[in-house]
């Protein structure tokens, strides 16, 4: 995906940065009244949230335990263990003496934002934005399991290492003013101030063991899945939340617009269903190129 997203952007600066490139000899106008924005940049996510995915049963109900503890998927594991010789039958006689020792600290993977909006920009300087940016955030981290008996699992080697990730889809929407102010005839500063409204949509969390996947989502309604039991429509457990952001960008003037090099930085509400509050707000930054363009005639 991250390798997708980068060809996508390098395609885009390729072509889009010539359409912004000045004609001989001409001086662009300040940059002033409605503009269509696209941005495209890297987010560096708060790793502070990201322990919703870490399966354990203090966050919520999507447990490692849920799973690897169950008839239905407990026995599965069980066996694939047994039979790759990560386990032996006299340490762990049966999926029942598994044992999560040890939780994971969830990290959150850099990624991209996407993002389109307008904004309008007054004689003064001044003005306003609206946007909606996007991104898709992948959380990872590793717990251990070993025998809730005590008897460790072969010889010196006490624990099973497994993955655990999620997947989220986060929607900002952004509402702020904007100052410019001129540096020379071709560049500005901008600073960019406002608030911020975010969705959260948990897509999956999951955990890899003897390298067979099995999800954590809790879609039994509470009970340990086994044989035979139905199964209920996932309902998204992520949340609206608030923030408040501060930009700063570098700006160069063309004849169609402006090409902006700028940093973000978001102290946002990121919630999700039956997630402690306290660890709902953290900082998350984001490094971006952006396009302000209100004149289409590219080729001219």
């Amino acid at each position: 995906m991250t390798k997708s997203v980068s060809i996508l952007l390098l395609a885009f600066l390729i072509f889009a940065v010539p359409a912004f490139a000045q004609k001989k000899g001409s001086k662009p106008d300040r940059m002033s009244g409605l503009y269509l924005t696209v941005d495209a940049g890297l987010l560096v996510p708060n790793d502070r949230q990201a322990d919703f995915y870490a399966g354990n049963p203090a966050h919520n109900r999507n447990t490692i335990d849920r799973v690897l503890k169950s008839e239905l998927y407990g026995t599965q594991i069980w066996n694939s263990l047994v039979e790759q010789g990560l386990i032996s039958p006299s340490a762990i006689g049966s999926y029942r003496e598994f044992s999560v020792v040890e939780y994971p600290h969830m990290y959150y993977r850099l990624t991209y934002q996407l993002g389109v909006g307008f904004r309008y920009v007054y004689p003064s300087n001044w003005g306003w934005l609206f946007r909606f940016d996007y991104s898709q955030l992948t959380a990872a981290g590793q717990f251990n399991i070993s025998s809730s008996n005590g008897s460790g699992i072969l010889g010196s080697r006490q624990y099973v290492t497994s993955d655990i990730f999620g997947l989220e889809k986060r929607t900002l929407i952004d509402f702020g003013i904007t100052k410019r102010v001129p540096l020379t005839d071709l560049m500005e500063l901008e600073l960019d101030l406002g608030v911020n409204i975010n969705s959260t949509k948990v897509m999956k969390n999951g955990i890899r063991v003897g390298g067979q996947t099995y999800s954590i989502l809790d879609v039994w309604n509470g009970s340990s899945p086994y044989s035979g039991i139905g199964s209920y429509d996932y309902m998204n457990e992520g949340k609206i939340g608030f923030g408040d952001f501060l930009t700063v960008a570098l700006s160069y003037l063309s004849q169609v617009g402006t090409i902006d090099l700028g940093y973000s930085c978001y102290y946002m509400q990121t919630k999700f269903a039956n997630y402690n509050e306290d660890d709902c707000y953290a900082f998350q930054h984001t490094v971006f190129l952006r396009f302000n363009v209100n004149n289409f005639k590219f080729f001219d």
